[in-house]
């Protein structure tokens, strides 16, 4: 069995890219536009413990923000297992981690970041 604890750095690249948009965007209180950084990140740091929770984190921290009571209460079961599940490799591929879809749900990954996670497969 493999073990997915953190991100390798080659990936990482990308996924401090989408966190620094998420962070621009959120100080010039684009909302919208920050989450889907937060969505990206999510689909790249999945597959890893520590990038998958931190995501979660960052998305239960947006849900305060926003005084979003079903984010709120979506994020803690997902904060509390997706790390867990990233680390024993069992995800639902490009699944986009909020509340608004299913935990479980696999998703269509974006082009871009299929090519991303493509290219540097271990």
């Amino acid at each position: 069995m493999n073990f997915y604890w953190s991100m390798p750095s080659r990936l990482s690249v990308y996924f401090n890219h989408e966190l620094s948009n998420y962070q621009r965007e959120l100080l010039k209180n684009n909302l919208q536009v920050a989450w889907q950084h937060l969505e990206r990140a999510h689909i790249l740091g999945q597959p890893w413990a520590v990038e998958h929770t931190q995501v979660h984190w960052l998305m239960l921290k947006f849900g305060f923000r926003i005084k979003d009571t079903r984010e709120i209460i979506g994020q803690l079961p997902r904060l509390l297992v997706g790390g867990v599940k990233s680390f024993v490799g069992k995800i639902p591929v490009g699944n986009t981690g909020g509340a608004n879809v299913p935990p479980l749900q696999p998703m269509e990954i974006p082009h871009d970041l299929k090519v991303i996670l493509d290219s540097n497969r271990l």
